[in-house]
């Protein structure tokens, strides 16, 4: 069996300002070490329960943050940024899918670093009128690809607010709880692994025992789209697959989460260019 990775850093533990995000943050090499410490934990897991492949997305920021002198045998990890699918890439053949890392959609009150996909650029995104988290937008697209996801670990509020809601099959674990935006409490990483482990192998268990399924979004697929800002949404407005609305809010259908997610990815992509453009023209 093959199972999937994706491995983001604001819902990591500890993490907690943004010196730990980029790449040249103060703290940024204390993340890269918390993080892959936590994904092993659950690679490992998951190949002492049966998956004999593990392949790992790194996809926070430009997706070069997991460190991989330690990567055991049996684990093909995805790196680099732009990429297909983006936190996804690497998922096609996988039997099922597992979320480290995560947090809150954009908006989240007292909860860590709430975002959604593009803290610059994106207010909010909806798929079929359901305002959506980053776990919400990469379980939609796994599901097209029928593969379910089995283990979330991230912020408390993105646990309570769309993963019980939406996937509750899915094994939950709480890597934070936050107080706001730059502050949380996280337990000990000697506790957190005993419970990653557990829940790895119920996660495990309730796969083999058919309890959990892919979580798919009906079809055709409307995507809606608010910019932070209206010159976001006039250079999405020059392709002609987009409907805009008004002066932040753009509108698009798909046959399926594959497509609607590459466009998407597009977008925010040309967000972030017109945003470098205009900072060199100051």
């Amino acid at each position: 069996m093959k199972a999937f990775i994706s491995v983001d850093l604001e819902g990591m533990p500890y993490v907690v300002i943004p010196g730990h995000l980029n790449l040249k943050g103060a703290l940024y090499d204390e993340a890269r070490k918390i993080s892959t410490r936590v994904t092993l934990i659950v690679a490992e897991e998951l190949n002492k329960n049966g998956f004999d492949e593990v392949v790992i997305a790194d996809s926070h920021g430009p997706m070069v943050n997991l460190l991989v002198d330690e990567l055991p045998e049996y684990v093909e990890i995805v790196r680099g940024y732009p990429r297909p699918i983006s936190m996804l890439s690497g998922i096609e053949g996988c039997d099922a899918a597992l979320f480290l890392g995560y947090h809150a959609k954009f908006g989240t009150a007292r909860s860590t670093f709430d975002h959604t996909y593009s803290g610059g650029t994106i207010n909010e995104l909806k798929v079929n009128g359901i305002a959506v988290s980053e776990f919400l937008l990469n379980a939609y697209t796994a599901g097209d690809l029928n593969v379910p996801v089995i283990l979330v670990a991230g912020e408390t509020r993105l646990l309570k607010d769309d993963v019980t809601k939406h996937a509750p099959w899915a094994e939950t674990v709480a890597l934070k709880r936050s107080f706001s935006r730059v502050s949380a409490r996280s337990f000990s990483m000697a506790r957190i692994e005993k419970e990653l482990t557990q829940c790895v192998k119920r996660a495990v268990g309730n796969f083999r025992q058919n309890q959990v399924e892919p979580l798919t979004a009906e079809k055709p697929v409307k995507i809606s789209i608010a910019f932070l800002a209206s010159h976001f949404a006039d250079v999405a407005e020059l392709s002609p697959m987009i409907n805009r609305l008004d002066g932040l809010h753009v509108e698009y259908t798909t046959s399926d989460m594959i497509e609607a997610y590459k466009l998407f990815e597009l977008l925010v992509l040309a967000a972030s260019g017109v945003s470098a453009l205009l900072e060199k023209r100051r």
